[in-house]
């Protein structure tokens, strides 16, 4: 395959993936506008829509100013104020960074991976820009200069992933172009380090990033639980919105799209801070205090009222902590042939400490990700502290890792 040819495929790939997204949206407003407003309305606003919960998916910050008219008919007087939708519906962006993985290892199946990695990217960034400058509205208006570059970092991001791992898969197969003088340079280098030291680098982002997976997918199950247990609760309030076959339709796939952020919300929950659904208001272990929220049904599925063991959530990041901390042990070589024994104790401690840096970071990243502004007035401050989250992620998980690492020595060592 020559180079105009993986260029050619890359930069289609990159329309693929936008069109993707942007499509999950459109569809079903374009449903909405032949059958609801049949085709009366000018199909531009619906385009405009879409784009516009595309770029939020990817976390463009939108200014939003409603008509008088139109604010005095829904009851909230702190939309006069031009306000700003800042929250991510997390969905689409995680759906970009895979695609982007996907356009990352087909280049890296080629002689040219580096072409389709820039040309990808540039692609997809222009596409960008043209979406961004198609959505401009004076009731509803993107930041431009996030509309260029978030969605194309989060593009971007999934291609060079995707690109190293393909990379690295070929170096692994014994592909001499799979091992380039780059990768042998950074190789060597590393390799100068004394052993220990490796070890203990490598069991801290291992470790980190392993408890952090977990605490995701615990929340992840009790998202599902929730959502199942509060089943009524849910088709509930679809009914109440009466929004009809083709509004449901768009309703569910908005939603879907912030299942994501729900999942953040549950590990921050689990860590401890919770989540505000507007200032003022607060859900976590100690107990859920809420005034009026959104009128999305799958909130329903927040819990209510103070809950009786709800403490015990704050368990699942020490034991995920604890057990990752045992199982990277295990990996480890014996420190006591090169360390002495004081020496090993703390050498432990600072990678329990490494471990709990690395998840704390990454849970804190996502918590950033997932917060943000929902509507005007009270809607400015809804999710989690990404500090917060952060800080008491990398201190339990830290601790418990700590005790963990020790707890493997001892085991070892008997």
């Amino acid at each position: 395959m020559n180079r105009k040819t993986t260029a050619l495929l890359a930069a289609l790939e990159a329309l693929i993936v936008v069109a993707i997204g942007v499509g999950i949206a459109l569809v079903p407003l374009t449903v909405v506008w032949a059958t609801q407003f049949g085709l009366s309305v000018d199909w531009l606003v619906f385009w405009r829509a879409a784009v516009d919960v595309w770029l939020v998916g990817n976390g463009v910050d939108l200014v939003v100013q409603l008509d008088p008219a139109v604010v005095l008919a829904l009851g909230l007087p702190a939309a006069v104020d031009p306000f700003p939708v800042t929250i991510a519906l997390l969905g689409f962006a995680l759906l970009a960074a895979l695609f982007g993985v996907r356009t990352g290892m087909r280049a890296a199946e080629t002689p040219h991976r580096l072409v389709g990695v820039v040309v990808a990217v540039i692609a997809y960034g222009v596409l960008s820009t043209l979406l961004t400058l198609s959505a401009a509205h004076p009731v509803v208006q993107p930041s431009l200069s996030q509309g260029i570059f978030l969605p194309t970092l989060i593009y971007a991001i999934g291609v060079v992933l995707g690109s190293e791992l393909g990379h690295a898969r070929r170096a692994t197969a014994g592909d001499p172009a799979g091992d380039d003088r780059a990768r042998r340079f950074i190789r060597d280098r590393y390799r100068l380090l004394p052993l220990h030291i490796r070890t203990g680098i490598s069991g801290a982002l291992r470790g980190g990033a392993a408890a952090a997976a977990g605490v995701i997918t615990v929340s992840a199950v009790a998202v599902a639980v929730l959502i199942v247990g509060n089943y009524a609760t849910v088709i509930g309030l679809y009914e109440t919105l009466q929004a009809g076959v083709a509004g449901g339709i768009a309703l569910t796939l908005a939603q879907l799209a912030l299942v994501p952020n729900l999942v953040i919300w549950a590990a921050a929950w689990f860590i401890g801070p919770g989540i505000a659904i507007g200032t003022g208001t607060s859900v976590s272990p100690v107990g859920t205090a809420l005034g009026s929220v959104p009128g999305l049904p799958i909130l329903g599925a927040l819990p209510n009222g103070t809950l009786a063991l709800g403490f015990l959530g704050l368990l699942v990041p020490v034991l995920i902590g604890f057990l990752c901390a045992v199982v990277i042990r295990q990996r480890m070589p014996e420190q006591d042939l090169i360390l002495s024994k004081r020496s090993t104790v703390w050498y432990f401690v600072a990678t329990g400490a490494g471990i709990g840096v690395v998840a704390g970071v990454l849970l804190g990243l996502l918590a950033w990700a997932s917060t943000g502004a929902l509507g005007p007035g009270r809607l400015v401050d809804v999710g989690p502290s990404p500090l917060l989250v952060g800080a008491l992620a990398a201190v339990e998980i830290g601790i418990a890792a700590s005790a963990g690492l020790l707890a493997g020595n001892r085991r070892s060592a008997r």
